[in-house]
């Protein structure tokens, strides 16, 4: 296994996503990827430029690095961090960036899987409730007050997880319900599962195992879940342990899978970005290659009658981007591929931008691209036919988190700071 990819498991993350309530209002960004759960904002008039002390609203302080990206509605920015050996949950105030209540959530803030820690999922929010799942395995709800709802300890209630780097996947909100998977098997013989529990008791409503062949530490996901609309119907989607599954949100029962994840079954094949679905197609990207779309509608096994096209350029670590016409790839050493997003063809790739590691994923908004480097370099380029770099801006700080948008705002994660970068579109 390569030393670089060991380490990047901190999740843009990825690792990230959780597809929060879909009529969200655009100006909030309810979980990792954002209002829709694809790292897309349809805001515009977006700031290109901005440095330290260059077009900044306010930066706060952090007291520890994460994966974690914050999420935001109206006034509130949640963000999941780490002081000490505690993994808390933090709500700031939007318009000051002065924190008005933190909780601890649980231990295990020191220990370090590589490069990233138990704080890497991202919360998930519908407005009124804030929800955040630790690495550990502490599952709590918090209204906006900073009352605490529920708790829960998932390990407690079904088993340690197994995963070679952790736990890291965010849990996705949908319909009332929270999504959590458990796919492991590199430290562990327990079944990977599926969990879908009641946003607002905090009990489990079904849970179900998804079995694969895969081997060693190829059971692993660090990914988090999707939902595809399939002739007005919702499917939960699920992407690891070599396959992806489409699974019925109500009862969890497989509808499909997809095989070929990884053609040679190598035993080292976990993977860390996420699925996403758009325009009637089913992403699934691997540990680089391959990257295969699938097309909608199918059941049973959908891993030859439902392919679309594959590519072997795919990211590792970066959960992709499409608006449905342009399908752009982030590798995790900054090279970057613009393909048809129906077809897979090739548009233009191979473009490099600022040398680095990439362990965040890309945001599309305004016809631009924003991805940010470990080394806290936010690239901005063009997201059409024409690969072109807009912009380079250096914050200098350690970065695994993806930047957010909100309300002509972008907020960018580092170990060192939470930025808000421009002015809040209004005010």
């Amino acid at each position: 296994m390569r030393n670089r990819s060991l380490l990047i498991l901190s999740f843009a993350m990825c690792l990230t996503a959780a597809l929060a309530a879909p009529m969200a209002a655009a100006d909030n960004w309810p979980m990792w990827r954002g209002p829709n759960n694809d790292g897309i904002s349809p805001e515009k008039n977006l700031p290109v430029k901005w440095s330290t002390n260059e077009n900044i609203a306010w930066k706060l302080p952090m007291t520890g690095r994460s994966g974690s990206t914050p999420v935001i509605w109206k006034d509130r920015i949640f963000i999941s961090t780490t002081d000490g050996d505690s993994i808390q949950l933090w709500a700031v105030d939007r318009a000051k960036g002065t924190v008005l209540w933190k909780h601890t959530l649980s231990g295990g803030g020191k220990e370090m899987l590589r490069k990233h820690n138990l704080s890497s999922p991202s919360p998930v929010t519908d407005g009124k409730t804030v929800w955040l799942m630790t690495g550990t395995g502490i599952f709590k709800a918090f209204d906006f007050s900073g009352k605490e709802l529920w708790a829960r300890d998932i390990q407690k209630d079904y088993g340690a997880f197994g995963l070679n780097w952790g736990y890291s996947s965010s849990p996705l909100l949908y319909d009332g319900s929270l999504f959590v998977q458990v796919l492991h098997g590199m430290k562990t013989d327990d079944p990977s599962y599926i969990l879908r529990i009641d946003a607002k008791t905090g009990k489990t409503l079904w849970r179900v195992e998804r079995p694969t062949q895969a081997i060693r530490e190829s059971p692993d996901s660090y990914t988090t879940p999707a939902v595809l609309m399939n002739a007005g119907k919702p499917e939960l989607v699920i992407t690891g342990g070599d396959c992806i599954t489409g699974h019925d949100p109500a009862t969890g029962q497989e509808l499909w899978r997809g095989n070929g994840l990884n053609p040679q079954n190598q035993p080292f094949y976990r993977i860390v970005a996420s699925p996403l679905v758009r325009d009637g197609l089913i992403y699934a990207p691997t540990r680089v290659k391959p990257l295969i779309a699938f097309r909608a509608g199918g059941r049973g096994d959908i891993t030859e009658s439902h392919k679309a096209w594959t590519t072997d350029n795919g990211p590792d670590v970066p959960t992709p981007v499409t608006d449905g016409k342009y399908f752009f790839i982030v590798r995790d050493n900054g090279t970057v591929y613009c393909l048809d997003a129906k077809t897979g063809g090739e548009i233009w790739g191979g473009q490099r931008i600022r040398p680095g590691t990439y362990s965040a994923s890309p945001v599309m908004a305004d016809g631009k691209i924003y991805i940010t480097s470990e080394d806290g370099v936010t690239t901005v380029f063009s997201a059409g036919p024409q690969f072109e770099v807009l912009a380079e801006n250096e914050f200098g700080e350690y970065t695994l988190s993806s930047p957010a948008i909100s309300d002509g705002q972008i907020f960018i994660r580092t170990d060192g700071h939470l930025y808000a970068i421009g002015q809040r579109a209004g005010k």
